[in-house]
């Protein structure tokens, strides 16, 4: 926080352009005075629970909206129990970022946002379809892609089963996935398996994952170049890591239901084990 308030962020565009960027910074949303229509949480998703309570003061549940950009699933729960009478837009980004050097954010090519409503029984549909109109309007203006998804479920547990796998064997590995991959016969079906399970959570959740997500995520990844995760990043860098929200929801959802998923409990396990070495940010 300190260096965004003290320098100018040079954020580098391969979609649009390179761009330096000037913004007002405050530390807190208290410090910030005021409520917002729009508030896009698009942080770690670390303690969702402590997120909601520092953003209390600058949310009117009049009018504020609050909009969820992260990895996982039930990013949106302690939101809703926070702020009842809001509406939430959920969103899954697909996106190629990385940031080397403080200051410097290289952006990648790569860019695909899939958003929809957190139906809130407690507000009006319409109310609700037009503050996810408002905002794809912003994301149209600044030529952001997106889709408009009416179960973002599907998508979002679509892609926790990418991250479940790709995020914990780069991390547990510190390998990359093309070099897990090759690693050993067993690697590829090991990977299998564990989409499997999750797939089989979801499903139970009454998700409805198409039964060939497994072939297409296996065939996105060996299309593109080796890449490590977010998760491996963070590892190495001795941040803490998104293991509650990308492991842990679908172990425990997992456990409710009474379906099995023994691979994802062990990483899950292991992961945990090494986020008690990770120092908050």
């Amino acid at each position: 926080m300190s260096y965004i308030q003290r320098k100018v962020w040079l954020v580098l565009l391969s979609i649009l352009s390179n761009a330096d960027l000037r913004r007002a910074v405050v530390r807190t949303p208290a410090e910030a005075g005021e409520t917002y229509d729009y508030i896009v949480c698009a942080h770690k998703a670390i303690n969702q629970e402590a997120a909601a309570k520092q953003l209390a003061p600058a949310v009117d549940e009049k009018k504020t909206c609050i909009v969820i950009i992260q990895n996982g699933v039930g990013n949106e729960d302690a939101f809703r129990e926070a702020f009842s009478r809001c509406a939430i837009l959920s969103c899954v980004t697909w996106v190629g970022a990385s940031q080397d050097t403080p200051g410097i954010v290289s952006h990648w090519k790569s860019e695909g946002t899939e958003i929809g409503l957190f139906p809130n029984p407690s507000l009006d549909a319409a109310s609700q379809k037009t503050r996810l109109d408002e905002f794809t309007s912003l994301l149209h203006e600044g030529k952001t892609p997106f889709s408009v998804e009416d179960n973002i479920q599907i998508k979002r547990w679509s892609k926790v089963i990418w991250n479940c796998a790709w995020n914990s064997l780069t991390t547990l590995t510190m390998l990359d996935t093309h070099s897990w991959l090759k690693s050993s016969p067993d690697s590829m079906p090991m990977t299998r398996k564990l989409m499997q399970e999750v797939i089989d959570v979801a499903r139970a959740w009454d998700i409805p994952i198409k039964d060939d997500l497994i072939d297409e995520l296996i065939e996105k990844i060996l299309a593109m170049q080796p890449i490590g995760s977010s998760m491996q990043t963070d590892c190495k860098m001795g941040r803490p890591m998104e293991v509650e929200i990308i492991l842990g929801t679908p172990v425990r959802k997992g456990k409710e239901l009474n379906v099995s998923t023994p691979i994802l409990e062990v990483l899950y396990t292991l992961l945990s084990a090494i986020n008690t070495r990770m120092k908050p940010v």
